[in-house]
């Protein structure tokens, strides 16, 4: 597959009950999976049906930390219970362990680097956690950065029905200009690229 027309629809900051739950409709309606990087603190009883479902349908479940705080200020033995206890609640819901990780923030350093053994990500975003970014402007924003190899940021928080509106229209214009959506192991997978450590992929084969 040429990794030229891959894209990875990816999202933060869930499981938000309503939120998630309308994302994964419209991912379900197009025949398209993502990636959920979930909040600890989200992972609930109420939100597990969310995650299995997420996973049931091909998509990859990965790490945003368990408080989503600002990681560069912690100890190395808080870094790692920020990861750890995240990682080990995807586990015992979806049977599999989280590969990719995206700081909180975007913030991060080399005492994170060294002890998380994840591989790094950011991506392209479109500031949809501001409300005063309107669902049209962040369609715009998403669709003009498109590229290869493309990672796409986005939230599933709470009460972001913004951004459910804005990937309805994202997905089929994007599979109209050609692009095949896959979850974030699959953009590296099928790109043929080995994630490395020490750095942070803003796309399948570019790093910031």
């Amino acid at each position: 597959m040429d990794k030229q027309k891959l894209v990875a629809l990816t999202f933060d900051d869930g499981p938000s009950i309503g939120t998630t739950e309308q994302i994964l409709d419209v991912l379900e309606e197009n025949q398209v999976v993502a990636s959920f990087f979930l909040i600890g603190q989200q992972i609930t009883d109420e939100t597990a049906d969310l995650i299995r479902r997420a996973h049931s349908m091909g998509c990859s479940i990965e790490n945003h930390s368990r408080t989503h705080s600002y990681m560069t200020q912690m100890s190395e033995e808080e870094i790692v219970e920020e990861i750890t206890d995240t990682s080990d609640k995807i586990r015992k819901i979806t049977g599999e362990a989280p590969q990719f990780f995206r700081p909180p923030y975007i913030d991060y350093d080399q005492k994170m680097y060294d002890r998380i053994d994840l591989t790094f990500i950011c991506g392209y975003g479109c500031e949809d956690w501001e409300e005063s970014v309107t669902a049209k402007e962040r369609v715009r924003r998403v669709l003009e950065a498109a590229k290869p190899g493309y990672i796409i940021l986005m939230h599933d928080s709470a009460n972001n029905i913004q951004t459910v509106e804005a990937v309805k229209e994202i997905i089929p214009t994007l599979k109209k200009q050609g692009f095949t959506f896959v979850n974030i192991r699959g953009l590296f997978e099928k790109s043929g690229i080995h994630p490395q450590h020490n750095v942070i992929y803003m796309g399948a084969d570019e790093v910031q």
